[in-house]
């Protein structure tokens, strides 16, 4: 993977950019999972107009429902076909991963899952790579049970989650979270986004062992 780049910063100093690869765990057009990654996505690229994201974050957003199931013939001597390929690729050069995780029987889904076991195969491009989990469900705890079994995927996986803050969110309890395409437009939800994502560039450079400028936008803007 290439190393995190160093991105001049035009009007003060050097920004470390670190690029997040976001997953949905849900297929569905107007999905809220897939409309929190819409949310984290527009904020970080709103940075320099804004104010209100994140100084040195890159989100991309990976489609997974082309992925065929996980059937170990679809592998020959370590290579995989061009769509699985192009998928693992797009996880390896990624420094972290932002997982929208719904939850179905207790647990995650069956698209995200197989997304998971693919970029698993030999040789696991998951590995020392920091990780966060945004969930919306029926309730207070939505999507939390999906979120304890992922991270226990994760120790597998070798993944290091951010440990706090927790993103669980109500996605039925007024006022509306949500509006008919999926799209977050609930502000305080907005800010505990803001603070995952801030946590999971935390732990990003960490991991790389390199530090958040204090006195870029580490802190949290309220939208």
């Amino acid at each position: 993977m290439d190393p995190i780049e160093n991105i001049p910063d035009n009007t003060r100093t050097m920004v470390t950019m670190i690029k997040v690869v976001a997953l949905s765990g849900s297929l569905r057009k107007a999905s809220s999972h897939t409309g929190l990654i819409r949310a984290g996505s527009l904020m970080v690229a709103a940075i320099e107009l804004s104010k209100r994201a994140i100084e040195g974050m890159e989100i991309e957003y990976i489609e997974i429902s082309e992925l065929p199931m996980l059937n170990t013939d679809l592998e020959n001597n370590g290579t995989y076909t061009p769509i699985i390929e192009a998928f693992r690729h797009k996880i390896l050069q990624a420094h972290s991963i932002l997982f929208a995780s719904p939850e179905y029987n207790y647990s995650l889904t069956a698209p995200l899952k197989n997304a998971i076991d693919w970029a698993s195969r030999p040789p696991n491009v998951w590995a020392g790579k920091a990780a966060a989990i945004v969930s919306a469900g029926y309730d207070e705890f939505g999507g939390g049970r999906a979120q304890y079994h992922l991270r226990q995927i994760g120790v597998y996986l070798d993944l290091h989650f951010i440990n706090k803050p927790e993103f669980f969110l109500n996605a039925f309890q007024r006022p509306r979270k949500f509006n008919k395409d999926g799209d977050l437009i609930d502000e305080e939800a907005n800010n505990k986004l803001k603070q995952v994502l801030l946590s999971l560039q935390e732990l990003t450079l960490r991991l790389q062992g390199k530090k958040a400028d204090p006195d870029s936008a580490q802190v949290l803007k309220s939208c």
